[in-house]
């Protein structure tokens, strides 16, 4: 992605992963948003845990489940599922062979909603795509006293960015393949639906380009959708990509009474699901065939970054599930007695702010300085080929890697309609349908959050309902090359570029008329 984050987020909490819950609209009880099945893993895994509530209305007991990061080693326990849920056991495995669906949709039209990045379908589209980019108070954020500032800053980032850009997607074919594959898997998805027999429509809204969320949404209202399961295609969830995408739905919700009142769901990640783990083991498989001593190939994950400040200070899971994905594919292809090395780095960063380490440019140096000849790069994150894996894998990192001593170059191609991959999302709507009215209660208890507070709050822990003013990450002055001292460094060069752009609109002057860069503000 080609953006610039700002590394400012609220204080440390947990970044253990909390499923949302959902609320029950005949017992005004908690339950536990659907969950893929969970598989083991060498470094950490999701150590569930069952609670047991009494709904204070009904007298009725129901089972939530939260869940921590743990280093053991440990499944999901099924001894401790209680018989009397039999939607959670359903929920439990992504095998719906035996789920019926005709009783979860009765007559109910149902839609699912795929939310994607977005990408410039031509080169004309990259300036106002970066635009959109920056103009995100998730991306970039500014103190509340500047925030009349940021589709002027927005604008000036993204003029001074499209060159390079440019030539990027210029390199791949004139603009980003994004919006074909998107709409290839979103058609496949649907045939596998109506093969299970789910008649489903399926939906997709892109954040920052056509067609946009907004557009989607039009559409699943005009096409009289009651039941809708909101399905982001990231497998692993960062405040970045799919708590973007959620908190605009959350505010396209708030502000439609027919959506208010339309029976929804989210599917947050799923990344851990057995089709999706399958899928990319077997993409690694036939490339390292490739390779004339498969054997000695280096696996080479390389991951979208993300700010540390997410992880560190905002409780973004993003990095622990990203490093539980890999060693769960490490784990599928050992099951086949493929133990090759492997390694996980973090691509696409950008600005001053230090970024989830280590770095996939510094690493493949590395790597060639140890002496290894062949490695086998993937793009682990994401699930469409785009500029990130078609020019920034392809083709910089290919050559880096080249110039570092690395003999053998090959790269597995990103899941885009593979049928393993397709059927298994295909399964997670269906074990979602279950949940898919629980917020269908009074239009007053409806207008909370698309992903309930005390779910995305908890995990991401930059969100909540007021959208408060974000603490600094630092609070204290420390002296020398320090964390803090790059955090001051950052907001004085901040708001020295916002003091330029505010004499530029005051005076009229200045070094952007002068470049003939400010008159296109006014556009």
């Amino acid at each position: 992605m080609d953006s610039a984050i700002q590394a400012s987020s609220s204080p440390a909490s947990s970044s253990a992963f909390r499923s949302p819950c959902l609320t029950s609209a005949s017992q005004n009880c908690k339950f536990p948003l659907p969950t893929s099945r969970v598989m083991g893993s060498k470094r950490m895994h999701r150590a569930f845990r069952l609670h047991m509530d009494a709904c204070p209305t009904k007298g009725h007991v129901v089972s939530r489940y939260s869940s921590e990061w743990s280093d053991s080693q440990s499944i999901f326990s099924k001894q401790s599922i209680n018989k009397n849920f039999p939607p959670l056991r359903a929920l439990v495995a992504s095998n719906t062979q035996n789920t019926s669906a005709a009783p979860l949709i009765g007559e109910d039209k149902v839609g699912v909603l795929l939310l994607n990045l977005g990408g410039p379908e031509t080169l004309d589209d990259v300036q106002p795509f970066l635009f959109n980019l920056f103009a995100d108070p998730d991306i970039i954020r500014l103190p509340r006293l500047f925030r009349f500032l940021q589709r002027p800053l927005a604008r000036f980032i993204s003029v001074l960015r499209s060159p390079k850009s440019r030539e990027g997607y210029a390199s791949i074919g004139g603009g980003s393949p994004l919006r074909k594959i998107t709409d290839a898997q979103a058609e496949e998805l649907k045939k596998a639906l109506w093969q299970k027999d789910v008649p489903a429509e399926v939906y997709v809204g892109m954040r920052y380009w056509h067609p946009f969320t907004e557009e989607a949404i039009e559409q699943i209202k005009k096409d009289r959708i009651s039941k809708l399961v909101v399905l982001p295609l990231y497998p692993q969830f960062s405040i970045s990509t799919s708590g973007s995408s959620l908190r605009l739905l959350e505010g396209i919700f708030r502000e439609d009474e027919y959506l208010v009142n339309m029976q929804h769901t989210v599917i947050p990640s799923w990344y851990q699901r057995e089709g999706y783990i399958k899928a990319m083991a077997d993409l690694i498989e036939k490339e390292l065939r490739t390779f004339d001593f498969p054997e000695q190939v280096m696996v080479f994950f390389s991951a979208h970054g993300v700010p540390l400040a997410y992880v560190e200070e905002a409780g973004d899971p993003y990095k622990a599930e990203m490093e539980e994905c890999v060693d769960l594919i490490m784990e599928e292809l050992e099951k086949r007695r493929i133990t090759n090395s492997y390694t996980l780095a973090y691509q696409s960063r950008v600005g001053p702010v230090e970024w989830l380490k280590p770095y996939t440019d510094e690493t493949i140096i590395e790597l060639g300085q140890k002496g290894v000849k062949s490695l086998l790069a993937v793009p682990i994150s994401f699930v469409s080929e785009h500029i990130e894996t078609l020019e920034e894998i392809d083709v910089e990192y290919k050559e880096l890697a080249l110039k570092s001593g690395i003999e053998k170059w090959g790269r597995v191609p990103a899941l885009g309609c593979e049928p393993t991959f397709i059927t298994d999302l295909a399964d997670a709507v269906i074990e979602s349908l279950p949940y898919v009215g629980a917020m269908a209660i009074s239009n007053l208890e409806a207008r909370q959050p698309l992903v309930p507070l005390g779910s995305v709050e908890e995990l991401l822990a930059a969100y909540d309902s007021q959208r408060r003013q974000l603490p600094p990450p630092v609070t204290v002055w420390e002296w020398g090359w320090t964390k803090s001292a790059e955090t001051w460094n950052g907001r004085a060069a901040m708001l020295a570029v916002l003091v330029l752009l505010v004499l530029e609109v005051t005076t009229g002057e200045g070094f952007l008329h002068q470049w003939g860069i400010f008159p296109l503000f006014h556009q």
